[in-house]
């Protein structure tokens, strides 16, 4: 065999083994090609996956609604029933109109206007407005076990709220409270609306070419997406090549607010409190008055709480009325929580209706008896369980004050994250006037001594108050008292029972209230000298007796004057005290200086 033959039949054989490996190879390449392509298929290819309604909305029964508020979907959840809408009290209240009252106790649900009290009762399809009697196709309250439910239809009377229902696949409602111009923008092509801003998430739901979107803010870069709200209630995210054109759309409210008339004394109000604690108390209220000077307002301690059943105590005096009239001093007798303390309970005379409304009854008829100008409530055993009812009884007494031209005047304690529920703006709303009790900076019960009201603390309360209350209806109440603080040291029995890793000055601290020249004379008899205080805006004294030391900040015409012309410098509507008696005749001078 030739040399030739016998390579053409090696390369034969090299063939013919190579040729199972390249299919091999070739096989191998077109399988990674179709992975490679199939890999940037998914990639790149939008997912046709869709959401579940019932997922997306998180409804599991047939009768429950999802909620969209403003553009967003929130976690309430509302009632079907008749085909009527339903929110429970609680929403009502937090989210949509919070001057409703539901009184579980008595099965009523309120709505207090500037005029008149609105009565639901529940499973009633008619309800009560003043004296008027009015009857809807659905009933506007019902109660399922535990929880009350009002229809949206019955809240949409008293409340600026627009509301569409679906009820499509998923009960669902938009809910519109916030008014005023809103961005929109048209489809220009059928589009997608997914659950997140990116094409492998899933399909909410489909737009058409023509459909209105409503465009939401969007905190984050979102690239080529834009998040919408569509009509039927989906909130979702957009390809902005499905998009044309932007627009506005304003929504308006139909409802107009009821207004809230308020009596306005055209003078700064400069007023002081009368403590009275028995009927013969009111006979010296000729001296009370006779060592003041420019009083306009007096407040006589009058009225307890005495049970809960809105049933009251009176001390008041048509004499002293007649004598305060007579020398042009108007009378706004003070209304308390706090003599019966330990027999009444604010929640149960306030919550229930028939009791709250008994209270009021009672009020009225008294500053009608004895010719009244004004009522002082001074309620400061108020917590969250109870602050709903006492805004309500609030608002119903201030509608008797209105009819019979009685000043509506309320004491609240400096604001504080601990007593938000008093709700200062909402108070404002409805009384004349809202008195900020400024001092117990340092109380009788405190741990540490201190001053009863040091400049900055009185300052910086008014300024609190004035961020919910306006300057021409909050008068700031200044102490004509100080406390005298005892500071002793532990005994040996006191201190074993302290922690091992208690550092602290040892000292059981206690305190007495006094009044001015009273206390001038517990420090004169002791050799105290007093040095002014820059920071408290007071004078300090401190002396040691009997292995005690003892430490006053003192109010007197300095530190009252401070105090006093901070009316002036915020327009506030003026100046009260705690409380006659414990006055020097001369504070009268310095509080003049600044209320005229």
């Amino acid at each position: 065999m030739t040399a030739k033959k016998r390579r053409k039949k090696r390369k034969m054989q090299v063939n013919r083994r190579v040729a199972p490996v390249l299919a091999v190879l070739l096989l191998i390449i077109v399988v990674l090609a179709g992975i490679f392509v199939s890999y940037l298929i998914d990639k790149y290819s939008p997912s046709k996956e869709r959401m579940a309604w019932t997922e997306y909305y998180s409804v599991s029964e047939a009768d429950e609604v999802a909620v969209i508020l403003n553009d967003e979907l929130t976690e309430i959840k509302g009632r079907m029933f008749d085909g009527e809408v339903y929110v429970t009290t609680d929403t009502l209240y937090d989210y949509l109109n919070s001057r409703f009252y539901w009184d579980q106790a008595e099965n009523l649900l309120l709505y207090t206007t500037p005029t008149e009290v609105v009565t639901a009762a529940v499973g009633s399809n008619t309800y009560t407005q003043g004296n008027q009697s009015y009857t809807e196709s659905y009933v506007p309250v019902k109660v399922d076990g535990d929880t009350a439910y009002v229809a949206l239809s019955y809240i949409q009377k008293y409340t600026a709220l627009q509301y569409e229902v679906m009820t499509d696949e998923v009960n669902r409602v938009v809910i519109t409270t916030e008014f005023g111009t809103i961005e929109t923008v048209t489809a220009k092509r059928t589009g997608q609306v997914r659950y997140r801003a990116g094409i492998k998430s899933p399909i909410l739901t489909e737009v058409k070419k023509g459909d209105i979107l409503y465009v939401l803010e969007e905190e984050e870069d979102i690239g080529d997406w834009t998040k919408v709200r569509t009509a039927d209630g989906f909130i979702g995210y957009i390809r902005n090549r499905s998009l044309g054109s932007r627009g506005e759309e304003t929504i308006e409210s139909n409802y107009e607010e009821p207004e809230y008339t308020s009596i306005s004394k055209d003078y700064t109000i400069n007023m002081a409190w009368h403590q009275v604690t028995n009927s013969d108390a009111n006979s010296n209220v000729l001296e009370m008055i006779a060592n003041t000077k420019g009083l306009t307002t007096i407040s006589p301690t009058w009225f307890f709480l005495n049970d809960n059943e809105g049933n009251i105590e009176s001390l008041a005096s048509q004499t002293y009325v007649n004598y305060c009239h007579q020398n042009g001093i108007e009378v706004w007798a003070l209304v308390e929580d706090i003599t019966y303390k330990d027999s009444i309970v604010d929640y149960e005379i306030l919550s229930r209706t028939s009791s709250r409304q008994r209270l009021v009854s009672n009020l009225i008829a008294r500053a009608i008896e004895y010719d009244l100008d004004g009522l002082n409530i001074d309620f400061e055993y108020i917590n969250a369980d109870s602050a709903k009812a006492f805004l309500q009884f609030l608002r119903e007494l201030s509608i008797r004050c209105r009819q019979n031209g009685i000043v509506l005047s309320v004491d609240n304690y400096r604001p504080a994250d601990h007593n938000t529920f008093y709700d200062l703006e909402e108070q404002a709303v409805v009384v004349d006037y809202v008195i900020l009790m400024g001092y117990d900076e340092h109380y009788a019960g405190s741990e540490t001594a201190g001053s009863v009201a040091s400049i900055n603390w009185v300052r910086e309360g008014i300024e609190l108050a004035l961020e919910q209350v306006p300057a021409e209806k909050l008068i700031n109440a200044v102490p004509f008292y100080t406390r005298l603080w005892e500071e002793r040291p532990l005994t040996e029995e006191e201190e074993a029972e302290l922690p091992a890793t208690d550092t602290s000055v040892h000292v059981k601290v206690s305190s007495r209230a006094y009044g001015m020249d009273a206390i001038d004379e517990v420090l004169a008899d002791n050799g105290a000298e007093k040095t002014w205080d820059e920071t408290s805006g007071q004078y300090y004294a401190e002396y040691t007796a009997d292995g005690n030391t003892y430490k006053v900040w003192l109010e007197e015409e300095e530190s009252i004057a401070l105090k006093a012309s901070l009316i002036k410098e915020y327009n506030l509507a003026g100046i009260s005290a705690w409380k006659l008696g414990f006055e020097r005749q001369d504070i009268w001078d310095v509080i003049l200086r600044y209320v005229n």
